[in-house]
């Protein structure tokens, strides 16, 4: 692949590990030598990150999206990258100073991608661009019909559904003029909309005439925030389109998860809701109090699909189409299941599997193996299953990884997938499926950061199950130092997750790396605590209204063993870090962990849950975790106890040294959130440190910005635990 970005080894701020780059404008797959075998912050943002995917039609040839970082120009920038299937060739199509992006293939011998804001074709050797649409650099998205002879075109609308639109004769007044909720989601103001529009092809040109599919309805499709084209589908026939929407706004809309799957058919130009009948009228529901005791999620309510439904599949013969479906309405933690439904007479099932479904793809029409193939974490992994042709689901991997997308090969044999681990970043894989784990043959084909990787020395991992104080059996993963030494005692940081229901699983992080926590000496304790999935949804559901109960014992039976049982742990240097509920975590552990801990460390937590309730954007959130709002008395048990116990009600306890981290555009969890619990914590003379980032979300995505963290993160451990 062509190097298009030299770095050379040199001292950054006399500061032994980091490199420095000699950048041209254009930034790409960096040449990179290390002065050292430990994982530095410049070599995490060094390494390519492999995006989207698609096999050739003939299978010989796969397209695929790598973004890369540059520290010094504080950006990134996406490429375009083809191989053959069995891996080799690999080569870089694209070299402009403009990112480019989703790659797929338009024919036997033209990629489509996206180049600022408009869809191009280029031959696969990167000849002859040619430029599809003219909107104005409004193209956000895109997918062909099977026949080529249309394309759906995501495009943002003007929205003022929620913020009034400034006088025209004010152009420069920023003020906004809100009128109802939802009117901020994830890290933005919501003054636009994604709608699919529909485009005519004719040979390797789009008309500009574009109909919208949504034309006159005020709501957004694909779904904010994390929604993309794999929210919409087209028919085999090329006359239908499966579309994800949740039609709702203001107030009705941050109530409620309840998206549903709708078609739309081209030349009748009509809507059919499959999720729900015709003549459906939702219960009417208490805004305040959590959904799971309302109308809306009664038994005999629940057929009408009222959860998230999203990402529909066409099945290969037509006549049934796929899709992600969680049952209840107000619940994101819901058991997410496949549910497939016979389009011909609206029925539906769904698969019955144990933990949620996180991706899936048809299997070919004759396949005699499988129906479906599908993503699932299950004990700490994200391995890959089989649907059969009795409906029975079947393991084709078992590894400690986390499989991460898949789609059918386009000779219908094999799976494209991609594949990451606490160990390794994201690479593409070719899976060839058996009857049964044995039998499956997985072959890796990109090897994106070998050159980054084989110069690093890395922590081994280590599998634990530790008794709960419920008596139950709970995963913990160990990380070790990557200096690991027998007979050695070190430092340890129990590693607090997110979500609430997010696994702990085989995740890479340019964050949360666990493998830079090693380099830098650790040892990471990281439990599947209660209210993770891959366990059961007993399990996973736990934690709905008892975010300061079991969970947090679970986490301090974790350190406890560690400290006890582990050899190399010293139990004299232990701290606790987390992010979202991870923060939450630390801020509660904060007050109840009597002086098991010598740090603590928060990123975008919540610390005051009073003010949370009303904070936060999607409200029906807040509900379910709390069961109603903090003003009602007398209070649900469930509420009572979760108010109670927030940790800014527990500051008095507070003894230990903490770092607060937040982004002031998270609009998930503000930052007053850690702005209050810093002041707090300096309010009551203990040792604390603020890193405030005005640019950031609930996330850190600018390079600089992420090189800071890290530094302030280790900064702040090693003044304490070393």
């Amino acid at each position: 692949m062509k190097k298009i970005l030299t770095i050379v080894v040199a001292a950054l701020l006399a500061v032994p590990g980091h490199i420095i780059a000699q950048e041209s404008s254009v930034i790409g797959k960096s040449n990179i030598k290390l002065n050292s075998r430990m994982m530095t912050p410049e070599a995490l943002w060094a390494m390519g990150r492999i995006g989207g995917m698609e096999a050739s039609a003939d299978g010989s040839r796969i397209v695929y999206q790598v973004g890369y970082y540059s520290v010094k120009q504080n950006k990134s920038h996406q490429v375009i990258c083809i191989m053959d299937a069995d891996g080799k060739n690999q080569r870089q199509l694209t070299t402009s100073s403009k990112s480019e992006t989703d790659p797929t293939w338009f024919d036997a011998e033209h990629i489509a991608y996206i180049s600022g804001g408009e869809l191009w074709t280029m031959k696969a050797d990167g000849s002859e661009r040619h430029q599809m649409t003219n909107t104005n650099g409004e193209v956000e998205g895109y997918k062909f019909s099977p026949d080529r002879k249309k394309v759906i075109i995501l495009k943002s609308l003007p929205f003022h559904e929620v913020i009034k639109k400034n006088p025209d004769d004010l152009p420069k007044a920023t003020g906004r003029r809100v009128t109802d909720l939802m009117y901020r989601h994830w890290d933005h103001y919501v003054e636009s909309i994604q709608h699919p529009f529909l485009g005519t092809v004719s040979g390797y040109d789009v008309a500009t005439d574009m109909a919208d599919i949504l034309e006159g309805e005020p709501y957004e499709c694909p779904m904010e925030p994390f929604g993309g084209i794999e929210q919409l589908a087209w028919s085999n026939d090329s006359k239908q389109i499966a579309y994800t929407c949740r039609k709702k706004t203001g107030l009705e809309y941050s109530i409620s998860t309840d998206s549903d799957i709708f078609l739309y058919d081209i030349e009748a130009k009509t809507t059919r809701n499959l999720c729900k009948p015709a003549d459906y009228v939702a219960p009417k529901v208490d805004p305040t109090r959590t959904l799971a005791i309302q109308a809306v999620n009664a038994k005999d309510n629940l057929k009408n699909n009222v959860g998230y439904d999203q990402n529909p599949q066409f099945s290969p013969d037509g006549k049934y189409i796929a899709w992600l479906s969680m049952e209840r309405d107000g619940y994101e933690a819901d058991l997410n299941r496949l549910c497939i439904c016979n389009l011909q007479t609206g029925e539906k099932r769904y698969i019955d599997w144990q933990s949620d479904v996180d991706a899936f793809c048809w299997a070919p029409q004759k396949d005699k193996l499988a129906q479906l193939y599908f993503l699932s974490v299950w004990h700490g992994c994200v391995n890959m299953y089989y649907v059969d042709s009795k409906k029975e689901v079947k393991q084709l991997t078992e590894d400690w990884a986390d499989w991460t997308s898949l789609q059918l090969a386009n000779d219908g044999k094999h799976i494209l997938a991609t594949r990451q681990s606490l160990s390794a970043p994201t690479d593409i894989y070719m899976v060839t499926p058996g009857k049964s784990v044995e039998k499956t043959k997985i072959e890796q084909l990109s090897f994106e950061n070998k050159h980054i990787l084989d110069q690093l020395t890395f922590g081994k991992m280590q599998q634990r199950w530790v008794t709960t104080s419920d008596g139950k059996q709970m995963l913990v993963w160990v990380m070790l130092p990557a200096n690991y030494e027998e007979g050695k005692k070190y430092p340890t940081l129990l590693f607090c997750e997110g979500g609430p229901q997010s696994p702990v699983s085989q995740f890479w992080s340019y964050r949360w790396n666990f493998q830079i926590m090693a380099a830098n000496g650790y040892v990471v304790i990281a439990p599947n605590r209660h209210g993770l999935p891959g366990f059961g949804q007993e399990w996973k559901e736990q934690i709905s209204g008892d975010w300061t109960g079991q969970c947090m014992q679970d986490y301090l039976a974790a350190i406890d063993d560690a400290a006890q049982n582990l050899p190399f742990v010293d139990k004299n240097r232990l701290a606790a870090v987390g992010a979202s509920f991870g923060g939450f975590s630390v801020y509660y552990l904060a007050g109840i962990h009597e002086k098991r801990f010598k740090a603590f460390i928060a990123h975008d937590g919540a610390f005051n849950l009073d003010a949370m309730y009303t904070e936060t954007e999607e409200n029906w959130f807040s509900n379910w975790e709390y069961d109603e709002a903090y003003w009602h008395h007398p209070q649900m048990p469930n509420a009572k106890k979760t108010y109670e116990n927030s940790p800014h009600k527990m500051v008095e306890k507070w003894d230990t040294p903490i770092l607060c981290i937040h982004g002031e555009k998270d609009y998930r969890i503000n930052a007053t959130q850690g702005m209050s619990a810093f002041n707090a914590a300096r309010m009551k003379g203990i040792p604390a440190e603020l890193l405030i980032f005005p640019d950031e979300n609930h996330w850190v995505l600018k390079p600089q910005n992420g090189v800071l963290w890290q530094r302030t993160f280790f900064d702040w451990l090693d003044r304490w635990l070393k």
